[in-house]
């Protein structure tokens, strides 16, 4: 059967049932900006359950005959989180080989724990699997159930504006979204409509999972109990919320070109008295963009310490919005920019030289980093883990990253630039993150964004051959 007329077959199982909006939907996904063209290719993560294997049915039978299809690439992650993944990655094997399609498999080197460590680890092979492909664009199975529950746990949460547009259609980090105006009723039907066959997941329905819990407890709760249809309503507020940030990216631009910007290698001057005189709401809106270009990630703290001094510093004053980022003021202009790049010159790691305990300090692009190991580890410690001592190699070195860094982690070795890419650690700011290497240059930990799967102490390790450090 060829493709095309494997496409007729589809739109005959299909006609006439809700499933046909599942193909209609599809289809304009496919012709919508940011859609992956012809000679391009996709990696689709295919887990085998309902949703992943209903796109790759639609991605490999379904592709509209107007647009050229791209080239498409199966992806296949094991968390070993159950008995019965490997049997899962079997039928993924059967299903990619019978569809004639590649498909790049991969398996955590353990048993992965917890929800967003098995979503850490599929991401990163994903991204491994794009990268061999000459940075291919991954596409997921989000949907439109996934968009609401996605949305209301980030109300629960206390989110800004910009996070109630949700899940993106398409990402900046090369993620595509084709499925996000289907439900996985819909979904459900053109499964069976289409003859498809698909593997359950049986901690889908367990509640101790936050997703679960909204989707099988909270929400049918609430569309039961308070407001029919809340499902749909928070997928318009995602809309809604999506296009009131594509007016303010269309505004800002001139916005900041009111304020006469000047800018320079280490950031930008402006006036201040037209950027005090905007509302706060907007004032924040301009000082969190310039940010963002400075690479800073301008969360709520430091973004109320911005709109606050721009309004009311007295002249000669500047604050540190850290990670090197400084605002001042000197007269009517004020001045958002980097530190001096030659601190990076100056910076000192710190040498844990062995087991016995001790603290010192590292500085990194000008940042004093507190460090303590073994009983030195205090409350101070914002950020701890955990090592078997005797399988380290010292001396241990909390520095800067260095181009070529890599760690080994549960989804293999990864490139330390990958990791904050993924950590979104904009580049300016990664100097100043602490790393832990061993003697032979390894890397341990990024405190607060990885660790390595070597030297990890369990819970049930003794005091004597587990050796805590602590950053601040």
């Amino acid at each position: 059967m060829t493709l095309k007329s494997a496409g007729h077959v589809v739109a005959r199982a299909v006609e006439g049932r809700p499933a046909e909006s599942v193909v209609r939907a599809f289809g304009q996904a496919c012709s919508s900006e940011g859609a992956p063209g012809p000679g391009d290719t996709v990696v689709l993560a295919l887990s085998g359950g309902l949703d992943s294997t209903a796109l790759f049915h639609l991605m490999r039978f379904a592709w509209p005959a107007t647009h050229p299809a791209p080239r498409l690439v199966a992806a296949h992650f094991d968390h070993r989180m159950r008995r019965s993944s490997r049997a899962d990655a079997r039928w993924v094997r059967g299903l990619a080989a019978a569809w004639d399609i590649e498909l790049a498999e991969g398996v955590a080197d353990a048993p992965l724990r917890s929800e967003a460590e098995a979503r850490d680890a599929r991401y990163a092979f994903l991204g491994d699997v794009a990268e061999r492909h000459g940075g291919a664009t991954v596409v997921t199975a989000h949907h439109a159930d996934d968009q609401a529950e996605t949305v209301l746990f980030r109300v629960l949460r206390g989110t800004g504006s910009g996070g109630l547009r949700g899940i993106r259609a398409v990402h900046a980090d090369g993620l595509w979204r084709p499925l996000l105006r289907s439900w996985r009723e819909e979904l459900l039907d053109y499964a069976n409509a289409v003859g498809l066959g698909w593997r359950d997941d049986p901690t889908n329905v367990d509640l101790g999972y936050a997703r679960n819990a909204l989707r099988h407890r909270i929400l049918p709760d609430v569309e039961r109990l308070v407001a029919p249809g809340a499902r749909r309503s928070l997928v318009r507020l995602s809309e809604r919320a999506a296009r009131d940030e594509e007016a303010w990216d269309s505004l800002l631009p001139s916005l900041i070109a009111s304020l006469a910007p000047e800018w320079d290698a280490r950031g930008v001057r402006l006036d201040r008295v037209p950027l005090a005189a905007l509302h706060p709401a907007v004032r924040a809106r301009v000082l969190r963009a310039l940010m963002l270009e400075l690479g800073l990630r301008p969360d709520a703290r430091r973004t109320r310490l911005a709109v606050d001094f721009a309004a009311s510093a007295e002249s000669g004053r500047s604050i540190d919005l850290g990670d090197g980022v400084t605002l001042r003021r000197d007269l009517e202009r004020l001045t958002l920019a980097r530190a001096d790049e030659s601190l990076t010159k100056r910076d000192r790691p710190l040498v844990i030289p062995g087991l016995s305990s001790g603290t010192g300090e590292a500085v990194l692009a000008g940042r004093v980093v507190w460090v303590g190991w073994g009983e030195e580890v205090t409350g101070r410690a914002t950020s701890v883990e955990r090592f078997v001592g005797g399988e380290l190699r010292f001396p241990l070195a909390m520095r800067a990253w260095e181009p070529g860094d890599r760690m080994r982690t549960s989804a293999g070795s990864r490139k330390l630039k990958r990791i904050f890419l993924e950590a979104r650690i904009p580049a300016p700011e990664r100097r100043a993150v602490p790393v832990l290497a061993d003697a032979e240059g390894e890397v341990l930990w990024i405190p607060g964004v990885a660790r390595s799967k070597v030297a990890t102490a369990r819970s049930g390790d003794g005091v004597a051959e587990s050796l805590p450090i602590g950053v601040a």
